[in-house]
């Protein structure tokens, strides 16, 4: 396996103006990295018009500092998006397409759908929507196939996050060129064991995320600022990898198992300082590979 760390780790960096996309390239390379992950939020703030040469200057920084681009992770919602334009949003993201194309990126991330709002008057389950959501997502990875990127979805966004529910999205969009990202802590957001789900998704992974999560019950006292609830109402913090309670030791194992030994990519979201925090959870991603 390999390591790479999502830019979305240093967000916290960003939006205080401490660090750019190419100050990350430069600091991902000195904590030992072997690839980096770019984020259309993070990444690509800017007009679409300008993206392309953005995209180029940044695989130039990353070629450079000696890292690969392991993936590109871009937003989609094929039931809200554009407008609720299905046409439209499937359109936008083959143009994010053509972004990880000029990356040189083998595999790209896009969600489905967050899914309805329940108190819309609109909100339907998951199998109601399942044929459109693996239509849209068919039409961008039969466009992806052309360039050679596999795309992905990701157990995300709270409506399509249940291993049950991405097993069912990678069934129905039945194509050989779409993979599911297993991300190892966003199974808890569904309240879903991570390591069952992980057995679960592991012969369809296309790429990993190690994320930890500091867990409490809804019974415990709600924590506060740095915690959100998970769709049973129990409560999340992020944290460096192997300080939580996700096992992801366990993951990494039911991982290889199943055949996988691509990239594991760190997505950090805790309230630690971002770089020890990445540079700890990379110590110990290392260390569990190495011991499995």
């Amino acid at each position: 396996m390999k390591f790479s760390v999502s830019s979305y780790s240093y967000f916290p960096l960003v939006m205080k103006g401490e660090i750019d996309s190419f100050g990350i390239i430069e600091k991902t390379a000195e904590l030992g990295f072997d690839a980096i992950e770019f984020v259309d939020f993070v990444d690509f703030r800017m007009p679409e018009e300008e993206r392309p040469a953005h995209a180029e200057k940044l695989r130039a920084a990353a070629e450079k500092a000696g890292l690969a681009i392991s993936s590109l992770t871009v937003g989609a919602d094929f039931l809200n998006g554009s407008d609720g334009d299905f046409d439209a949003e499937i359109a936008r993201v083959k143009r994010l397409v053509d972004i990880g194309k000029i990356l040189g990126v083998e595999r790209m991330r896009h969600d489905a759908t967050v899914g309805y709002p329940r108190d819309s008057g609109k909100y339907v389950s998951f199998d109601a929507v399942l044929p459109k959501l693996a239509e849209g997502c068919r039409a961008v990875t039969e466009y992806a196939a052309q360039f050679g990127i596999t795309t992905m979805c990701e157990n995300h966004g709270f409506f399509a996050q249940d291993s049950e529910r991405v097993e069912k999205l990678y069934n129905a969009v039945n194509h050989p060129n779409y993979k599911l990202l297993g991300d190892m802590g966003n199974f808890l957001c569904a309240d879903e064991d991570p390591a069952a789900a992980f057995s679960r998704v592991a012969p369809y992974l296309g790429y990993i995320h190690a994320k930890d999560f500091i867990v409490k019950p809804f019974s415990a006292c709600d924590p506060g600022e740095g915690a959100f609830r998970t769709r049973g109402g129990n409560f999340l913090r992020g944290t460096v990898v192997g300080h939580g309670q996700v096992p992801v030791k366990q993951c990494l194992f039911l991982a290889k198992a199943a055949g996988y030994d691509g990239y594991v990519s760190i997505e950090f979201e805790g309230m630690e300082p971002p770089v020890t925090a990445i540079r700890i959870g990379l110590a110990n991603l290392k260390r569990y590979v190495s011991e499995i």
